[in-house]
């Protein structure tokens, strides 16, 4: 394939993207395996090649001496001009096979605007877009990642969905699949074999029924498929697989780096965020485990830079303890560290002093909503001082940028919480005026950042509506007026965008027709701004007969059948709700590590055996 593609090379953007040949990355004889996977990421290569799991996975596959998994990413649009003009199908990096030459066809869907690079994808590399349309000759589609979690509007196009962490469930799909293939069994009978296994939803197994209001009447799965898939957990996390050494890009990837993870899951319950109920429980690695993967990954990739990365990076029992290892060695080779997921409620001067000593970049913290209350009401579980607190420490070494997250648009919000917002950024930019030790000569950046809030599923505020499009641009523009200082900066997430971001994340199976004529329509990497169409999306969604309102905006019913309920994440639907209710009254939930909370995890929760 790489023949055919290099006469146009030199004339699209970035062609390192396309051409493999990377150090690390994994080539076997395809002679001598039984299974061919291509790992497909439906964004550009700079951001596949940034994230964590891919890597992950992509070696534990390549550890099986009988599956060779290659990497294949969405191809900008001017390279898939020139595939599409001189019948050149998507490939694999490693190989330069088509897609449609492999067994298994695997997504990691981490995003919901990226759902129509998924049909880009598989069309490009010649595999019939809907599931019902593919024969035993085709490939298997499969996808994993936080989105699968509601899969239902993009399940007409997969034929199975991996739900939760995949290190050890995907080995066993691929040796069901292996003896599958050689027994000669049917496309068909997979399926339903791969139904059977923990973890896995096979969408075409399971019809959905409506009611007239549109809201759905019942899930009934074909006999003897289960009528609940539980998501997999990984228990041993000290011994789980990490990629030590991983495919290092041809070209500046967006996180360009070490990628160290320390634990899964959360010990806080913020009511707005998804990933702390989803990857439930938390589990750690030692601090002895960790430094020899830091350590192994440096030399064998040369980066110099780690990253420790979880939910809440503070918030790991051996943290102090993990610095110290990893400065014995990091200080002496200039290898800077970065903890990019700090809790305002357990910054410290010493840690960051023991982290940014090498080099010094800006902090960022996410109050996420302006007031005390509102912030109790999302269960944030930070205060006011403890960002005081934190920036003057900041302050006192020397920074002079200060990166604020915010959300609008919350549950229960008023306009006196986005007035806090403006109030908080004046006190930062104060407070760095008013610190004797700030650096001299020089001026505050207070960068506010404010994102709209998207109701998620598995969340305590999974049945509260958006605000309208109206609502939030209003909001936007209120607290854009409120801002004063000409040292605070101040941006915001598109509304159209988090509008179709919310009918995507809540939505069911019929919002399938609608991705598919959106792509149709020639909208593919959505993600971005200069591809996002709000115009084609709103014709799309008003051409299958449904409503923006009825998945983003409407409230659902506390008894309503949600389109995600055949999936089993561990937390109950009966903590959720008094989550919610916590959420109204003003209560705050005690962090896992401080009180359990029966979520629903308990069986493999440390917190709640001890």
């Amino acid at each position: 394939m790489y023949k055919k593609v290099e006469p146009f090379l030199k004339n699209v953007l970035k062609p390192g993207r396309y051409i493999g040949g990377e150090t690390g990355q994994i080539i076997k004889e395809k002679n001598k395996v039984d299974v061919r996977f291509a790992f497909c990421f439906p964004d550009t290569y700079e951001i596949g090649m940034s994230n964590l799991g891919m890597k992950i996975l992509y070696g534990v596959l390549n550890n099986m001496e009988n599956v060779w998994c290659e990497r294949c990413f969405a191809p900008w649009e001017d390279m898939g001009k020139v595939m599409r003009e001189n019948n050149i199908p998507l490939y694999a990096l490693e190989s330069g096979d088509a897609l449609s030459e492999f067994d298994i066809v695997g997504f990691t869907v981490q995003y919901e605007m990226c759902y129509t690079n998924i049909l880009y994808m598989l069309e490009l590399g010649g595999i019939p877009l809907y599931s019902h349309q593919r024969n035993d000759s085709h490939p298997i589609v499969i996808a994993g990642g936080p989105c699968t979690y509601n899969s239902e509007p993009f399940a007409d196009f997969i034929d199975i969905i991996s739900i939760g962490e995949g290190e050890e469930a995907l080995p066993e799909l691929v040796n069901l699949y292996n003896q599958c293939k050689k027994n000669g069994v049917s496309r068909a009978d997979f399926l339903r074999k791969a139904a059977q296994l923990d973890g896995f939803y096979v969408p075409s197994l399971y019809k959905i029924n409506y009611n007239d209001d549109g809201t759905i009447e019942s899930v009934v799965p074909e006999d003897g498929v289960p009528e609940k898939i539980t998501k997999r957990i990984i228990t041993d996390f000290d011994n789980s697989f990490f990629p030590e050494n991983p495919v290092v890009p041809l070209i500046e990837a967006v996180h360009d780096r070490v990628i160290l993870e320390v634990f899964r899951g959360c010990t806080h319950g913020c009511r707005f965020c998804q990933a702390g109920m989803i990857y439930r429980p938390v589990r750690e690695r030692s601090a002895e485990v960790l430094n020899r993967q830091a350590k192994n990954s440096i030399d064998n990739t040369g980066y110099d830079e780690i990253s420790l990365t979880s939910l809440s990076i503070s918030d790991y029992t051996c943290l102090e303890k993990l610095t110290d290892y990893l400065l014995e060695w990091t200080e002496d080779k200039k290898i800077n560290l970065s903890l990019p997921s700090m809790r305002l409620d357990s910054f410290t001067k010493e840690l960051m002093k023991k982290v940014m000593s090498i080099r010094k970049s800006g902090l960022t913290f996410a109050p996420e909503a302006g007031t005390q209350a509102l912030r109790d009401r999302i269960n944030k579980g930070i205060t006011e001082e403890d960002l005081m607190r934190s920036v003057k420490m900041a302050f006192d070494t020397g920074r002079d940028q200060v990166k604020l997250y915010f959300m609008l648009g919350l549950p229960t919000e008023t306009y006196d919480d986005l007035e806090g917002i403006a109030q908080l950024a004046e006190k930062v930019v104060e407070e760095f005026y008013h610190n004797p030790r700030r650096p001299k000569g020089k001026h505050v950046k207070v960068n506010v950042s404010v994102s709209c809030f998207v109701p998620k599923p598995f969340t305590p505020f999974q049945r509260a509506g958006q605000d309208t499009l109206e609502q939030l641009r209003e909001k936007q523009e209120f607290l854009r007026g409120r801002i004063k200082s000409r040292r605070i900066e101040f941006s915001y997430h598109e509304a159209k965008v988090s509008r179709i971001e919310a009918v995507l994340a809540r939505g069911d199976r019929r919002l399938s027709e609608v991705i598919y004529n959106v792509y149709k329509s020639g909208q593919i990497f959505s993600a971005w701004d200069e591809y996002f169409s709000s115009d084609v999306w709103e014709k799309a969604v008003s051409d299958a007969g449904l409503s923006i309102e009825h998945y983003a905006n409407r409230n659902f019913g506390q008894d309503e059948i949600l389109p995600w309920s055949m999936i089993d994440i561990g937390v109950t639907d009966e903590f959720l709700k008094c989550e919610y209710r916590n959420a109204i009254e003003g209560k705050v939930t005690p962090p896992c590590n401080k009180k359990c909370s029966a979520c629903g995890m308990m069986e493999h929760c440390g917190y709640a055996k001890g």
